[in-house]
């Protein structure tokens, strides 16, 4: 039975967690933060690949997690509908499906506030250094420790974050936020609205609230803006403390300057039922839309998963997917191999460089076609999908 930590505690770590375990093997994951990994967080587009194990399980009902879309809408300046036809789209929240995915783990072998601070391999075992001082060896550590992963930039040092040249301003919209007939007219659809150089969609989520386990549902929007790298965007990117964030700024941190300037273009550039959603909402998050691309994944007895392998701009829709997709083949790769850990990752690797290559490829052409070029016109099909566009369909 091999011994596995996995480094990284959200979606993706926990997704291979249990695909792992469901493989046999004996899993802990290491999560830095101190407090289990739940909040608004932002929508998710989901994929039969993200709920697999659900699904396969049958321990839920991916309708107790989501919400659906049946239209795919484009709207005119004024708001009106001038493109429309039917799709098959689910979405969930990150709370929603976290909760979920530690409830299947469990609490027992999830550590939280033990942060992988080192590793070091050997020929037979893993030695693994965490915050609270602790030693571990194991057979395979997973790195699932996202965009920013610490284990890629010590594995692959040379291999660096690019920023794509526009950012994702994105929000969380109540119902008793808008008016009622705002709110209803933009239900059971995904809507789009295309700018010069920009675009803006908007897609109903389900929220859980914490304590009651009430779900209800808000809308999340996201406005695609460019800025190119220098003054601007350091300035859109520094925090009300002052600090200046690579990545993202989370709801509340982003400068009050910033949000006024977004209210005003909102009113000026959207249709009347978007900037709606975009001025109720007074606490937007944001984030610099960057890709990363490796060339390994697999070395000996360590992988890199999900965002701390590839980092794909959002327009595909299959972040999550994918991550949870590098945990479902590499369970499979353990099984085919008896445990030997190895020649395991040796099999798992090639498709997996294989995939992330792909999305990253057509997020790519999906970003320059609408922020550069200008050539996604209305009524075209979106990018979704996690092996080729539409595969993230779900009834």
């Amino acid at each position: 039975m091999p011994k596995v930590i996995i480094m990284g505690g959200s979606l993706g770590g926990l997704t291979a967690a249990l695909f792992l375990r469901e493989a046999g093997c004996a899993v802990t994951v290491s999560e830095r933060s101190s407090t289990p990994l739940v909040g608004l967080g932002a929508g998710i587009v989901l994929n039969p690949a993200t709920v697999r194990y659900f699904t396969r399980s049958k321990i839920l009902d991916v309708a107790a997690l989501s919400t659906t879309a049946h239209w795919l809408r484009y709207l005119d300046p004024r708001g009106q509908v001038v493109a429309e036809q039917h799709c098959a789209y689910r979405f969930t929240s990150y709370n929603a499906i976290y909760r979920e995915l530690l409830a299947a783990f469990g609490t027992d072998n999830y550590l939280l506030g033990e942060a992988v601070t080192a590793f070091e391999q050997a020929p037979e075992s893993v030695s693994v250094q965490l915050s609270s001082g602790r030693m571990e060896n194991c057979d395979l550590l997973v790195c699932a420790d996202g965009i920013r992963s610490t284990a890629r930039a010590r594995l692959l040092p040379h291999t660096a974050m690019n920023y794509a040249g526009y950012v994702a301003w994105r929000g969380i919209v109540e119902e008793n936020m808008v008016p009622r007939e705002i709110f209803a007219a933009l239900s059971n659809a995904i809507t789009y609205y295309l700018l010069p150089n920009s675009h803006i969609l908007i897609y109903p989520i389900p929220i859980v609230d914490s304590g009651s386990d009430r779900v209800r549902l808000v809308f999340n929007w996201l406005w695609y803006r460019n800025i190119p790298a220098g003054p601007g965007l350091a300035n859109l990117m520094t925090d009300r403390e002052g600090v200046l964030r690579e990545v993202s700024l989370g709801a509340g941190a982003v400068q009050e300057t910033n949000i006024a300037a977004l209210h005003q273009d909102a009113t000026s550039l959207l249709p009347p039922p978007l900037a709606e959603m975009v001025l109720a909402t007074t606490q937007p998050f944001l984030q610099a839309v960057m890709d990363c691309e490796v060339d390994r994944m697999a070395f000996g007895r360590i992988c890199l998963i999900g965002d701390a392998a590839f980092v794909a701009r959002p327009h595909a829709a299959a972040g999550t997917a994918k991550a949870a997709e590098d945990g479902w083949q590499l369970a499979q790769a353990i099984q085919a191999s008896a445990g030997e850990v190895v020649s395991a990752l040796q099999r798992w690797e090639p498709a997996q460089l294989a995939l992330g290559r792909t999305i990253l490829a057509r997020t790519r052409e999906a970003g320059r076609r609408a922020q550069v070029d200008n050539t996604w016109q209305i009524g075209d099909p979106l990018p979704f999908g996690l092996y080729s566009i539409g595969d993230s369909s779900m009834p």
